[in-house]
């Protein structure tokens, strides 16, 4: 078995893979705090509890946009697993092109989301998009050739929210949800109708210039924890892979084996 951890900004999720199989998945809160034991010991715990051996993982990889993080859980993946967890490095070990001008800054889990992603839909020869709905949120573009040609990165919603409670003395702190009317009566629907309709309008007018950009057709794919949410609302995706980050670990990883 094979245990794929992606160390994000908001959440550091794993999963546990049978060969392609994807056997169970779990999300930790990032902490940057956590020292290694506690990061082992709660992933341990994750494994009891739902009947998972953790002797039976062979291998693990790993991507991390959290620096700091890095070396704790390559120290936790050594005691707690007896590995050397494979660090996928776009640059080094990816195995797409990536047209970047400077390749090095792509992060490591959108490189993970391209390569899956062109796994699964790139015998249809059409670009994709890939969009990951989050804290920070990314397009990411893929030729039809397989190559990583760039994107867009941009604040989430919750960023929004929280931008607004520090900078407006007269303003609440909300949550990001979906109001049950455009126009709010009162301020903290007001404020719920520009963070998620606001957010939804950007999706929506940076897919249709992405996909103009790439010659007017395009697979559009969402990924990410805003992604349930925003769905819905929109028509620019045509499929939903919520745990596309974790299959492009595996991917990469079998790739390197």
């Amino acid at each position: 078995m094979l245990l794929a951890i992606d160390v994000g900004n908001t959440n550091i999720v794993l999963g546990v893979f049978d060969g392609a199989a994807l056997l169970q998945s779990w999300r930790l809160q990032t902490l940057r705090e956590r020292t290694a034991d506690e990061v082992g010991l709660a992933i341990v715990g994750l494994f009891r509890h739902w009947g998972v051996d953790i002797g039976a993982v062979e291998a693990v990889s790993m991507a991390s946009v959290v620096p700091p993080l890095t070396p704790i859980m390559r120290a936790m993946v050594k005691r707690y697993f007896s590995r050397e967890a494979f660090v996928v490095e776009p640059t080094v070990n990816a195995g797409m092109p990536i047209l970047y001008e400077r390749p090095a800054e792509v992060g490591a889990d959108r490189i993970a989301n391209s390569v899956a992603a062109f796994e699964q839909y790139g015998a249809r020869a059409l670009p994709l998009v890939i969009a990951d709905l989050g804290t920070a949120t990314t397009f990411d573009a893929v030729t039809a050739k397989g190559e990583y040609l760039g994107g867009v990165i941009c604040p989430g919603p919750q960023i929004a929210a929280d931008a607004l409670f520090q900078r407006a003395a007269r303003l609440p702190r909300v949550d990001v949800r979906r109001p049950a009317t455009v126009i709010g009566r009162n301020t903290i629907t007001a404020i719920e109708s520009g963070l998620f309709y606001g957010y939804v309008g950007m999706v929506d007018a940076l897919m249709r210039r992405i996909v103009d950009e790439l010659g007017g057709r395009a697979i559009g794919i969402a990924t990410g924890g805003l992604a349930p949410l925003v769905l819905p609302e929109t028509k620019a995706f045509e499929a939903h892979e919520p745990d596309i980050t974790l299959h492009g670990l595996r991917l990469i990883w079998e790739r390197n084996r």
